[in-house]
Order: C-alpha cells, then structure tokens, then sequence
C-alpha cells in the first residue's frame, strides 16, 4: 500500500469520526452561538480551501486559472444567496467545469 492509500485511508476514517462526533453532540452544544458562528463560515473555508489547492500547479507554482476563479465568484454568489453547502460547491464545479470544457 502506498503512501497515498494510507493518506487516502486515514482522512475517510477522519472525516467519518468527525461526521460521527458532529451527530453525537448534544443539541445545547450545537445550539451554542460560538458554534453556529463556525459553523456559518465553514463552507466559506472549504470553498477557499478548494480555490487555493487548484491555483497551484503540480510543480508547486503559483498557476492563475480563470475558470476557477469564476467557479470560486459563483460559489461565492451562491453562499451571498444563502444556498446550502452542497448547492454551493455543485454550482462552482460546475461552472469551473463547463467553462473548461467550453473554452
């Protein structure tokens, strides 16, 4: 198994305890108003996240590519439209990815 696997591995048992741990909490907890703040920017982080990773290329320079910067600008309508997380990241992969198939 390659290094890879074992990465690949290691964040979907991650993500699946924290998923867990999210639905275990208890409902004070989740109603607790540091919690929804955080809560309220993690898709902004994620989308951030996802745009940062795509503007380098695999020799670690700095690559500006504008069909992701106008996924990111479609996503970052999405969220000033209040959409949910998902609806978010489908619109700006998808506009990312017809803009790239297109031109």
């Amino acid at each position: 198994m390659t290094a890879l696997w074992v990465a690949v591995i290691i964040a979907a048992v991650g993500s699946y305890l924290l998923k867990l741990a999210g639905l275990s909490l208890p409902e004070s907890v989740l109603n607790h108003p540091k919690v929804q703040r955080i809560a309220h920017y993690l898709p902004i982080a994620m989308l951030s996240a996802l745009v940062i990773t795509e503007l380098f290329d695999g020799g670690r320079r700095f690559s500006v590519d504008w069909t992701v910067l106008a996924g990111f600008a479609a996503g970052v309508l999405m969220l000033i439209l209040k959409r949910g997380l998902l609806v978010v990241f489908v619109v700006a992969v998808a506009v990312t990815a017809v803009l790239r198939l297109i031109f």
